[in-house]
């Protein structure tokens, strides 16, 4: 293969490459740069000759009192061909590209899956007293391309930041997920629900039975009509950090979330909200790009438990991935964990009743550009931590 080149390309250019894809994270969008208002952001394309033929969403964070030196983010990418023979075709000009603009450092999330669960083993997993995490057990499936992935990062000098739970300073290794397509056929309602461990399918009979109703805000709604659905969505969202213990994001950065992917694409992005009897029990936001859709933010309420609004509105989520074609439903992340006693395992508890499975990625890894900077800056990130 000929030497790749790597230069900025427009949003519109990145939005049309985007679109051509079989699918490509959010995070990967020219749309998340508008959301992370606080990173300096730039579009970068891999180019053969003339053709655009990779992409990615470059976010720039300075370091203190350095604010010409950055560390370049990418976020579940690029958008490149990750299963390429010498991976080195791709990431020297990348490399490269980002040194000769400021870089002392680049973080990436190949969008590459290397190990997957069934909901069954994961379920065998948790009743087993001997098994505490989820690597313990033996994978349903293992993805050759990513195995080979993480062999040619190691080589080629880049630096794995997993963390043991899974979850590091960026997004996580572990995803829960439910395949809306199987073996070539596109589920039905039907075939999802009985996919659901008895206790799901229960609760969502209970919250239709006790007059929960889901209703939705998407960003096609009036000024004043997304305004009041972003309010009674944070006000529940901040109850919900208080009683979970999280910093909960303020009221500004959902309404640009909203507003820069909704004019991206007006299917980008829908609020939910489960309400009973005039109160708010359950809220979420989800969000699709092509043939993927994720469970982005949930909340829900302290009173009112019973009427399982959390189940609700997710089963409402997948209804609508259903609807719209989606081959993915993505719950996000979980942690490992599988050890009763361990405070993160309800996580993983509440999704594997969703009948999905469990998908290991390869994570986020970094490339010292400039090594003293980039320690510098290691330091001071694990210091903040």
């Amino acid at each position: 293969m000929p030497p790749l080149s790597v230069r900025p390309i427009t949003d519109e250019q990145h939005r049309e490459f985007a679109a051509d894809q079989p699918w490509t994270s959010f995070l990967q969008t020219p749309a998340w740069g508008r959301v992370k208002a606080e990173w300096r952001r730039e579009s970068i394309g891999f180019f053969d000759g003339d053709a655009l033929i990779g992409a990615g969403l470059v976010l720039h964070r300075p370091i203190p009192r350095l604010e010409r030196y950055t560390l370049a983010y990418l976020p579940e990418g690029p958008v490149i061909d990750w299963s390429a023979p010498d991976l080195r075709t791709w990431l020297d000009p990348l490399a490269a590209y980002l040194k000769a603009n400021g870089a002392f450092g680049i973080r990436m999330g190949p969008p590459v899956v290397t190990r997957r669960w069934s909901a069954e083993q994961v379920k065998q997993g948790l009743a087993d007293p001997a098994v505490r995490r989820l690597q313990e057990l033996t994978p349903s499936h293992r993805e050759p391309v990513g195995a080979r992935v993480v062999s040619q990062l190691t080589s080629l000098g880049w630096r794995s930041q997993n963390q043991l739970d899974g979850f590091g300073l960026g997004q996580p290794q572990y995803n829960f997920e439910i395949p809306l397509v199987r073996d070539g056929v596109r589920l039905s309602e039907d075939d999802v629900l009985r996919g659901m461990n008895q206790l799901w399918r229960r609760n969502i009979k209970k919250a239709d039975k006790a007059g929960v109703v889901v209703t939705t805000a998407d960003g096609s709604a009036t000024p004043d009509e997304l305004t009041a659905a972003l309010a009674r969505f944070h006000t529940l969202y901040v109850e919900t950090a208080h009683r979970d213990h999280f910093t909960p994001r303020p009221l500004d950065y959902f309404r640009r979330m909203v507003e820069a992917m909704s004019d991206e694409d007006p299917d980008r992005i829908r609020l939910f909200f489960a309400d009973h009897e005039g109160d708010l029990v359950a809220s979420t936001i989800m969000v699709r790009v092509g043939v993927h859709t994720w469970y982005s933010y949930g909340a829900s309420s302290t009173a009112k438990r019973e009427v399982r609004g959390s189940n609700a509105v997710q089963w409402a989520m997948i209804r609508r991935a259903l609807e719209m074609g989606a081959e993915v439903y993505d719950l996000r992340g979980i942690t490992p964990t599988l050890d009763a006693e361990d405070s993160h395992v309800g996580l993983i508890q509440f999704k594997v009743g969703t009948g999905g499975e469990a998908v290991e990625y390869v994570g986020e890894w970094d490339l010292p550009l400039r090594r003293a900077l980039y320690s510098a800056f290691d330091l001071y990130m694990k210091r903040r931590s």
